[in-house]
């Protein structure tokens, strides 16, 4: 094992690390668990990441894995699991008071398939409520005056930290690349429909997606895989040349100038390594997405909550009640249909796009996080990329004027996940 990852406490390495570490003998699981729930101790009342953190048992889960020996690729590492997911050992309350202490019978798909490969789940994160825009207790790990976004506020924050090596938790606008970006983390949103979705609390299933944190680009491959069951496959090289577009969208006007000029040069510095890049905009039509994935949204959201908004209406935020729900229950089938198939125009325009850039390479929010903890900032610069069911990272590329963490934005094609992170590997080779 290389002499700088010894040199760390076993909470700051990654999971590839950690799971090499303790299938050489050179690290017990139980090690690894202690280091992070000191770390968490340590923590935990300035970041309020957990909604539900149990020591003892995350002890058990490694004494046991360290009787069994090595039974996965995830073998010893612990994770975190946003609480709109289902966990059969633990409480999963939806980030609602309607859920207080509910406990479901069996663990998401995710969940299971997390364990099956070894993984060691510490807790449940926090979320906004509903996975929607009411803020729970997380602050930002290197501010506490910020927010550190959300709705997958609680996993970003644990990863930022260096509490867990990993964690998931969901996207339907921008909620897990949007807090990783703040957070200085690794953030993933796959193609649309590639991971299961069965045990997570569905907000807008045309929209949902899990989302992957982590600490580099090969913990969230390896994670896909072991999400799609698949043996964990090795990053492919990057093409020979590199192709990357540029994309500022309309909502360059928005974006820090600070942030801007970090966007611009990380540009430039990419093609004085050899990539092509080269400036891309998208067609006018792209302008309305936020508005489509309004009404897509809010429509389906509003239907799902169907059971809470006829009993427990008092029991919702008047956030909700007055944006998401409020803009559902007044959508026509009509506008909800218009709206869909709007979007998978464009998306076949987006594919067109595609055929001359491996990716594009994008803003992952208006700048640091926002300083207050009534919002959990713009989430207009991902609707654009998870309303075209496209996959997304984000890379801690950059810290602006205030020393926080910028990301930087790679999205594909569809079903381009496997090259983006070759893309995403060279991107940080050359920029970090």
């Amino acid at each position: 094992m290389d002499t700088s990852v010894r040199a760390r406490r076993l909470n700051e390495s990654s999971a590839t690390e950690v799971a090499k570490m303790v299938a050489a003998g050179e690290a017990r699981c139980e090690d690894v668990v202690r280091a992070c729930l000191e770390r968490i101790a340590e923590r935990e009342p300035a970041v309020g990441a957990w909604q539900h953190l149990d020591p003892d048992h995350a002890i058990a889960q490694a004494r046991a894995l360290d009787r069994a020996g090595v039974r996965g690729p995830l073998h010893g590492v612990p994770f975190g699991i946003k609480d709109i997911i289902d966990t059969h050992d633990m409480p999963t309350g939806y980030g609602s008071p309607i859920y207080a202490g509910h406990r479901p019978v069996a663990d998401a798909a995710c969940v299971a398939l997390s364990r099956k490969a070894g993984g060691i789940l510490m807790g449940k994160t926090v979320t906004t409520e509903f996975a929607n825009r009411y803020p729970g207790k997380t602050r930002h790990p290197r501010d506490s005056r910020r927010t550190p976004g959300g709705s997958s506020s609680g996993s970003a924050a644990a990863v930022g930290d260096h509490m867990v090596p990993l964690a998931i938790g969901t996207q339907t606008t921008a909620s897990t690349i949007r807090p990783a970006a703040f957070c200085g983390c690794v953030g993933y949103r796959p193609t649309w429909s590639d991971l299961r979705m069965h045990g997570v609390r569905e907000a807008a299933g045309s929209l949902d997606t899990l989302g992957l944190i982590a600490r580099s680009v090969g913990d969230v491959a390896l994670y896909r895989d072991v999400l799609l069951r698949n043996a964990p496959q090795p990053i492919a090289a990057p093409p020979a040349r590199l192709r990357v577009g540029f994309c500022r969208t309309h909502l360059w006007r928005l974006v820090d100038p600070v942030y801007q000029s970090r966007l611009e040069d990380a540009a430039q510095r990419l093609a004085r390594a050899g990539a092509a890049v080269a400036d891309v905009d998208l067609p006018a039509e792209f302008e309305r997405i936020e508005d489509a994935h309004r009404w897509i949204s809010s429509f389906e959201f509003s239907r799902n909550f169907t059971h809470e908004i006829e009993h427990h209406w008092e029991k919702i935020s008047a956030a909700l009640r007055n944006g998401r729900l409020k803009d559902g229950l007044g959508c026509s089938i009509e506008r909800y249909v218009e709206a869909r198939s709007f979007a998978e125009t464009l998306r076949l325009k987006l594919d067109a796009i595609f055929a001359d850039y491996d990716v594009l390479m994008a803003a992952s929010a208006d700048g640091e996080a926002p300083l207050g903890l009534d919002s959990t900032g713009n989430a207009a610069f991902c609707a654009i990329w998870t309303t075209m069911h496209v996959p997304a990272i984000t890379l801690p590329a950059f810290t602006g004027s205030n020393g926080l963490p910028l990301g930087l934005q790679l999205i594909a094609r569809r079903n381009g996940d496997r090259r983006m992170f070759a893309a995403a590997s060279e991107v940080w080779r050359v920029l970090c």
